[in-house]
């Protein structure tokens, strides 16, 4: 087995000395937005010779191992070897995984977006427990979370909101999340006890970088400011400093009031705009693409690609991939990478 093969070791050494020597020239903290992007790709490039390098080593001592095994058959080197084959095999599958976010777009940040639907407080619950399934899985990845935009629920839980999750590979990962998230459960807002079924839209675009020419036209925005309203502690702002963003040919609207600075919830606004418009005109292509082969997709709240059942059963299935899981609670407390990862290798088959 050719493991290098699969691997372009000395492209990447390479790439992170050019980095390097970037960050050793005068001025590099100039643009500090930008000097973290060169951070952040310096630091997963290492991340992934490291990890490469980690499993050579592993797989040369498996090697090493059987050999010896060939010559004595002995119980305590059997079961070392099991041991570590089980180990290794795991890194490697970890490290195909990262070999299969390689679209240009797959490294960026990830834009979130979660959207209730019908059924107010109950489905506005079900955005908050999403939220917080999100949030938790983001953090157990080393992201940061960046709340751009949020509008509480009248009695409980989101109207809407919006995050920027700060991450190598962040949309690559995420961007498996994109469609309607499906809810079985006794609500606790009924007082008879009745099952309920929720759903709630998640959207996902990758944030844009400024290099990227997507062309918008002053004419065709309207800007609106506003007072933001929030939950309490970091959505709260004392000033009109929340921005309002449509683009009148798509009707496409982006809000963001996490800043302080009107000005800067423009800008967060602009580049959240420019990735809607982007992920419209990739849309546009596939749906193309798609009516060329005869391909027909559903669209709407009978497509959801997950369900989340509470009652009568406990269960968690994705319906791409038929992933399932009975435990629930792990999975509200952040830990959906195996729908994710199924849903990755699925791709490969497309």
């Amino acid at each position: 087995m050719n493991i290098g093969g699969l691997f372009d070791l000395a492209s990447k050494e390479e790439r992170i000395q050019v980095l390097e020597e970037q960050m050793a020239m005068p001025g590099f903290w100039d643009n500090q937005e930008k000097a973290q992007t060169v951070i952040n790709e310096v630091n997963a490039l290492k991340d992934k010779v490291n990890g490469f390098k980690s499993m050579e080593e592993g797989y040369e001592s498996l090697s090493l191992s059987y050999e010896l095994l060939k010559e004595e058959d002995d119980d305590d080197l059997r079961k070392d070897l099991e041991t570590s084959f089980v180990e290794v095999r795991k890194q490697f599958e970890e490290f195909e995984l990262e070999m299969l976010l390689n679209d240009p777009l797959d490294k960026n940040n990830a834009i979130l977006e979660l959207h209730p639907g019908a059924g107010g407080t109950e489905s506005q619950d079900w955005a908050s427990m999403l939220l917080r399934m999100y949030t938790r899985w983001a953090e157990d990845k080393g992201y940061s979370v960046e709340t751009l935009d949020y509008l509480a629920g009248d009695e409980a839980g989101v109207k809407s909101v919006t995050l920027l999750i700060k991450g190598h590979n962040a949309y690559g990962y995420l961007k498996t999340e994109k469609g309607v998230h499906r809810l079985v459960r006794i609500s606790p807002f009924d007082a008879s006890g009745r099952r309920h079924t929720s759903f709630v839209s998640c959207e996902v675009v990758p944030e844009m970088d400024d290099d990227v020419d997507i062309e918008i036209r002053s004419e065709d925005l309207k800007i609106d400011t506003y007072r933001s309203s929030g939950a309490g502690g970091q959505h709260v702002n004392t000033t009109d400093s929340a921005v309002r963003i449509t683009h009148l040919p798509t009707n496409t609207v982006v809000t963001c009031q996490s800043e302080r600075s009107q000005i800067k919830n423009r800008e967060q606004a602009m580049k959240m705009l420019k990735a809607k418009l982007y992920q419209l005109e990739l849309e546009k292509q596939q749906a193309e693409l798609d009516e060329i082969r005869g391909e027909q997709k559903e669209i709407g709240w009978g497509s959801q690609i997950r369900s989340y059942v509470f009652h009568p059963y406990s269960m968690v299935k994705d319906h791409r991939t038929n992933v399932e899981t009975g435990n629930v609670q792990s999975v509200m407390d952040g830990d959906i990478d195996s729908f994710i990862d199924a849903y990755l290798r699925l791709q490969l088959t497309h």
